[in-house]
């Protein structure tokens, strides 16, 4: 299922308390303060991976809570860290502040990571405050809390050439055919409902491509799939604009996508023929 807008709730672990505890052994008079100190609680990591597509893994919880750390623990034991949590997002992923609507991250390499909250520190525990004047402190620190936030993941996929056009112009059928994508492809009208990557093999050259949902007039005022999927085709080098020329009428559809190429000219935009097969 491919998705490309989620929204998560993210926390990160907290801190552990620091322990109060004095040295008792035998042979050791007057063992002294030995509380340790708390472990750290766990960060939230975001990590970009090739390997992943879509959000819709992610998407299956919509929130997130790293470990929290261990207290401390006598004979100046330090807790146990609280492991990170790290979510594997596909390759340009953008992180937005949901709250504020603002960008905090853009994941456009493969195994880059950011920390998006930071777990809370690990109190001292009372060994720490032994002084001259105060040798049997009898006081200890709490963990500090993790960070937390409310997150909005957006997928714009990372492709060298996008293929835009109206529903049955036969953009799935150029993708399966130039690479080894496998839209879903039959011989009665319908529209793609997610977008399709492909790796195109020339000579010695290797692109990918994506394969964009048909966009109608009156996108923009919700008609059809809208224009949500627009987003895909903004990192893309190259737009092809798939014509289709089946319907050869004064008047047909085939001058409709020029109406927007306009605006994507400064890309680079090329037109492209489908369904020429159609008699």
């Amino acid at each position: 299922m491919f998705v490309d807008r989620v929204t998560l709730k993210i926390r990160a672990g907290r801190g552990g308390d620091g322990a109060i505890s004095f040295l008792r052994e035998k042979y050791v008079p007057r063992g002294g303060p030995a509380g340790g100190t708390g472990g750290d609680g766990g960060s939230v990591i975001l990590r970009a991976s090739e390997h992943k597509k879509t959000l819709y893994d992610v998407s299956l919880k919509r929130s997130y809570e790293a470990p929290s750390g261990q207290p401390g623990r006598k004979k100046n034991q330090s807790g146990q860290k609280g492991g990170d949590l790290i979510l594997d997002l596909p390759v340009g992923t953008q992180v937005f502040d949901h709250l504020r609507n603002v960008l905090m991250t853009d994941l456009v390499v493969d195994g880059q990571e950011v920390v998006i909250v930071r777990g809370g520190r690990g109190g001292r525990g009372n060994a720490s405050f032994a002084t001259s004047e105060n040798q049997a402190p009898r006081v200890a620190e709490k963990g500090e809390e993790g960070e937390a936030g409310e997150i909005r993941l957006e997928l714009k996929l990372i492709a060298d050439a996008g293929i835009s056009g109206l529903p049955n112009a036969g953009k799935s059928t150029l993708l399966s055919v130039v690479s080894a994508a496998r839209p879903q492809i039959a011989d009665y009208p319908f529209t793609t409902l997610r977008p399709y990557l492909g790796v195109v093999d020339h000579r010695s050259f290797r692109f990918i491509m994506v394969d964009i949902p048909g966009i109608i007039e009156g996108a923009s005022e919700g008609a059809g799939l809208g224009f949500e999927f627009l987003r895909h085709v903004e990192r893309t080098r190259l737009i092809l604009h798939c014509v289709d020329c089946s319907p050869l009428t004064p008047g047909c559809r085939c001058s409709l996508p020029g109406k927007t190429s306009g605006r994507n000219r400064s890309c680079g935009c090329v037109p492209g023929i489908g369904n020429v097969d159609v008699p």
